[in-house]
């Protein structure tokens, strides 16, 4: 690929179910699905086969809808989590088993209990294991934010002898700093002897509310795909957020990255996987939030009336939004006002405006927010009276 092209890996029907509380069934996932191929993302992974029947049966139907998309299935580095994932992935056009194990001192010491040369050689197999079955192979060493650079690199070198495409290096925890991240991508790019044979690949947690920066972190230092979920949603705090690497990359020019994503689609995706997960999206939420092209500051206001640019860096309609919203409360100006007043058909003379604010105020005090019902009611009566 080039290189400035960045992989799309949407983990939403996968990691991002996890959420607790959150559960699709497979037409549900196969809708889902469906929709991630429109959007353009490059690998779609539909769950984790050995699971439950469910999951099996998901990934299953999936494989047969989607064709453009890879279609991936977790397994654990375990020979019967392999054999259940290929079978569930027998009809994609193009399948990937993702398999791996945990690198960190934390996690081969109390979860695995077990040492690094015994976890290589777990590692090693598995990916062999796999590769009986597809040609696309992606390893993932879990924890590999807090694993120890030179063993990182050892375990990745061997997994490329072994067969492995794609490496996955997961910040599990969501730990690292933006600089740590980059620097250990950038040391894996350097040290790995046969790296070019593979896609290094960022999968970052938003425990600490990094996993944005520390995706892009990733790419700047030589990774070549992102792993994400639509709104951010996924264990825990949730992973990185699909819809803000994307237009990251689309707003700064000077990154010089490209992605397959149809962004006009990403105000619906945003609500389509809002509305079947039952997981509301929060307002602030940045590109797809309710509020994140809402303006009601007066200064602000009177900014985006004159020139959009002013306060938006992002042109709504660039990600589905029909338009920036001017919310009127009582802290929006006579600007405002008079906009709103406009679209609802009334073109306000300066002394009709300087009327009205006064009794707008007042109302915008008691109701907070003055919808457009309640804006016709004051004009209209107010506009009465003036004339009277």
């Amino acid at each position: 690929m080039s290189d400035n092209r960045i992989y799309i890996f949407d983990t939403t029907l996968r990691d991002g179910e996890q959420v607790p509380g959150c559960k699709l069934n497979t037409r549900q996932k196969v809708e889902i699905a469906r929709e991630l191929e429109r959007l353009g993302v490059d690998v779609i992974e539909a769950g984790f086969p050995v699971s439950s029947p469910g999951d099996f049966r998901s990934v299953q139907e999936i494989c047969k809808t989607v064709s453009k998309p890879s279609v991936c299935g977790l397994t654990r580095a375990v020979q019967k989590d392999i054999d259940v994932a290929a079978d569930a992935l027998k009809h994609a056009k193009r399948p990937r088993i993702h398999t791996g194990i945990g690198t960190s001192k934390i996690h081969i010491t109390h979860k695995l209990r077990s040492t690094q040369e015994k976890i290589l050689e777990r590692a090693v197999a598995a990916v062999k294991y796999a590769k009986q079955y597809v040609e696309d192979i992606e390893f993932y060493a879990e924890d590999a934010g807090r694993t120890d650079n030179e063993y990182l690199a050892r375990v990745l070198e061997a997994v490329i002898k072994a067969g492995a495409t794609v490496l996955n290096i997961p910040d599990t925890t969501g730990y690292c700093l933006p600089n740590e991240y980059g620097e250990k991508i950038k040391y894996l790019k350097e040290n790995v002897k046969g790296i070019e044979k593979a896609i290094l690949s960022t999968h970052c947690h938003n425990d600490l509310g990094l996993a944005t920066a520390n995706s892009i972190a990733g790419i700047q230092n030589g990774a070549q795909q992102i792993e994400c979920t639509i709104n951010g949603i996924g264990e825990r705090a949730g992973n990185t957020s699909l819809e803000e690497v994307v237009m990251i990359m689309r707003q700064h020019t000077l990154l010089d990255f490209e992605t397959n994503i149809n962004t006009k689609m990403l105000n619906y995706m945003s609500q389509l996987v809002s509305e079947k997960m039952g997981v509301p999206v929060q307002p602030n939420k940045a590109i797809v939030g309710a509020n994140a092209f809402a303006h009601s500051s007066g200064i602000h206001q009177d900014g985006v009336i004159k020139k959009r640019e002013t306060y938006e860096i992002i042109d709504p309609a660039d990600v589905g939004v029909d338009q920036s919203a001017i919310v009127l409360t009582a802290r929006s100006g006579r600007a405002a006002l008079a906009y709103r007043a406009k679209a609802v058909g009334y073109d306000l003379t300066k002394d009709q405006l300087d009327i009205i604010y006064v009794d707008f105020l007042k109302l915008a005090d008691r109701k907070k927010e003055v919808d457009e019902v309640d804006l016709e009611i004051l004009l209209s009566s107010k506009l009465v009276a003036i004339r009277a």
